[in-house]
Parts: structure tokens; sequence; C-alpha cells
């Protein structure tokens, strides 16, 4: 066991840990009500950004469900470190906001609209709007901050309601969240398909997301019976995109609270970037020829991500290669190759031609989804084909 695995995991595990943040929140609801300030709610509104608008159509619904009183502030959109592929996002976001909203059973078209309309506000609004975002630790629109806490546009709106129930703010008739998460039909174990599809998954070994993700999307494909083709890429860090400290953090939350509402194994975190997930790639090719491979990117993400295992170490990496049924004399005679680097190259470029640039991201036909909470969309397309 290494150093880094004694020590690094522990205080991960802690720091994104349920006890942490409910005694965030007891500390939060004492001072308020020791100051005597009412249940506010800020809305950070970026009017060019779809989920922005699509959170903005139902927070009238919110406001008349909780007895809060709501905030906006209205944001420009994020600076470019923290869009790394700006056009790109605005495109797949569109696409991906109005499916929201038919999933949802939301009368709305989110329509595309430039920050033009943002100019009609004045400098000092502006930069008072800004500014307040940063001050409290974030970088992005249709986010609503409560008491520490971030809740991202419809997606997580109900975590943001079953805290504001628990307070007793909710009124008597509200029954159930907005928008409840989509949950995938697991329980159809070994559907038959005329034509066995095919779902590309997009992953990365240093992608907290891809982590919680994992075992579900695999569920997913025994379900239906489809083929599941993995499609390794290299994180964003290390292909030269850039991750803020502020975006990592919001990142790391909000994953261990998905994490825990799922109950997937995530916290105690032995982070792989770098050489760990390159010593991982170079034996997941091999791990595919002995009809292992998803069982290896399940294994590897559960060790780093939630077990504190350090894949750097020669104790680390034996550890997740036997843990997945494999060989490790047979592993270790091709540890640390560079083989695989061209196929990471080619699944690179085929996801950004798809339109998407970050993981986990999936394809099924023509249909293309980004993110951990979009296994739905993907479903929704195994339905069609069955």
């Amino acid at each position: 066991m290494s150093l880094k695995s004694l020590i690094v995991p522990p205080l991960a595990a802690y720091k994104v840990s349920e006890g942490k943040y409910l005694a965030k929140r007891k500390r939060f609801e004492r001072q308020r009500q020791k100051a005597g300030e009412p249940h506010v709610i800020e809305f950070f509104h970026d009017v060019s950004d779809p989920y922005s608008q699509l959170l903005a159509k139902v927070l009238p619904e919110f406001q008349a469900r909780y007895d809060v009183t709501i905030k906006v502030w209205h944001i420009s959109p994020p600076v470019d470190d923290f869009v790394p592929e700006r056009q790109k996002l605005a495109d797949y976001a569109l696409t991906d906001a109005n499916r929201l909203a038919a999933q949802a059973g939301i009368d709305f078209q989110v329509k595309k609209i430039t920050h033009v309309a943002f100019q009609e506000k004045t400098s000092a609004e502006h930069f008072d709007a800004d500014t307040r975002l940063t001050s409290l630790g974030h970088y992005m629109g249709g986010m609503l901050f409560y008491g520490g806490e971030w809740y991202w546009g419809l997606d997580r709106l109900h975590y943001l309601e079953d805290r504001l129930t628990e307070l007793g703010l909710a009124q008597k008739e509200c029954v159930g969240p907005i928008f409840p998460p989509p949950q995938i039909a697991v329980s159809i174990t070994g559907k038959k398909q005329p034509n066995k599809p095919v779902i590309d998954f997009f992953l990365s070994f240093r992608s907290p997301y891809t982590a919680i993700v994992a075992d579900r999307v695999a569920e997913l494909a025994d379900a239906y019976n489809a083929d599941l083709r993995l499609r390794f890429v290299l994180p964003m860090v290390m292909r030269n995109m850039s991750l803020p400290k502020a975006k990592l953090e919001y990142i790391l939350s909000d994953t261990a609270r998905e994490a825990r509402r799922i109950k997937a194994p995530f916290g105690k975190i032995c982070d792989p970037v770098g050489r760990p997930v390159e010593r991982g790639y170079s034996l997941l090719p091999w791990a595919i020829e002995q009809g292992r491979g998803l069982d290896f990117v399940r294994v590897f993400l559960r060790s780093v991500w939630a077990e504190g295992v350090d894949a750097n170490s020669k104790g680390g990496m034996r550890h997740i290669v036997e843990a997945t049924g494999l060989d490790w004399q047979s592993a270790r005679k091709i540890l640390g190759n560079d083989d695989w680097r061209e196929e990471a190259e080619a699944n690179r470029l085929e996801m950004m031609s798809l339109g998407v640039w970050g993981v986990p991201s999936f394809k099924i036909g023509d249909v293309v989804t980004w993110g951990q909470d979009r296994l739905w969309v993907i479903e929704n397309e195994l339905k069609k084909t069955g």
C-alpha cells in the first residue's frame, strides 16, 4: 500500500461525505434562524443557456410549492476556462434541454438565444451578478444556490425540493418533485432484440461521473441484450483542456450526492490522473481481448474512486487485475505499453465528431447523449428497437 493511498483517500472520503454536508446544513440553518432571515434561494440565470431557460420555466411552479423567496441574478456566460468547447456546448445543450423538457412532460420549446439580450442590463448589474456567482464558488448559469449548496437545472431540482420539504416549507398539496430522476428498467434482463443494438460507451478512468455510471450502463446493456462497446479516451486535463478548481470541486460534490442517491460506491478517492490512467489503458485492450474489458473498467473505476487504491503502485494495479479475474503475471509483461494511444485518439476524434467532448457519453444508432444522468435517453432508444 502506497503512502498516497494511506493519506489521501480517507481525507477525500470525509470531504464528500454525507455527514459533512449534513453538518454544514445544520450550521446554516442555525445561523439563518439566529439572524431572523427568510429562506432565500438564488437563481443564476444565463439567458443564452438552454438549461437556464428550462429552469426558469418551472420556477413559478416551484415558487408556488414552497414558502421561499427567489432572488434572480442575470449573469453572463462562463469564461473560456470553464467552457473548452463553447460552440459544441451551445449546440448540444439546445438539443439536450429540449429532450429533457419532453421527458419531463413540460410544454416548452427551448430556444437559441444569443447573450445580446443581457447587454440591456447595466454594466453595474452585470458586474454584481457575476461577482456574486464567483464569490459563492461557481461559474455557470442554470444554477440554484441555497445554504451552501448548488443545484443545477431541472436535473438537480429534486434535491432542493427534498431539502425544503424536510424544513417544513412545502405546501401540503405537494406530492413528489417537479421532475423525479428517471429510473432505468433493469428488471427485464434477457429481452431479445431482432437486431442486437450496440451502445458506444465513451469513458475515462479519471472521470468521477464515469465511475458511478459504469455499473448501471452494464446493467442496461444486459437488460436489453445489447453489445457495449468500450471507447476509452484520455481525460480532459491530459489532452490540454482546463479544469479549474471551482469546476472540479462542484463535480466531486455533485458526483458524491448522485452516488448516495443511486447507492453507488464513491468517495475514497486516489486520483488516477496521469500515469495511473496510462497504466490502466495499457491493459484495457488486453482485458477486452480476454473477454474481461467491462469487468476491468468497472473494477478499475471502483478501486480508484471508491476504495482508495493507488493504480500507480505495483500492489494497486495487481489488486485491480486480479479482482477482474485476470492473470497478474501476464498483465505485468505488457503493463506500461503505449499501444493503446492510437485507439484512444481515434475514440476521441469520433467522440468530438459526434458533438460531445466529455465523458461519460453514449451513442446508440444516431442518438448521442452525454452524462451519467442521461441513461434514460439510451433506454428510450432501446425500447424503440425492441
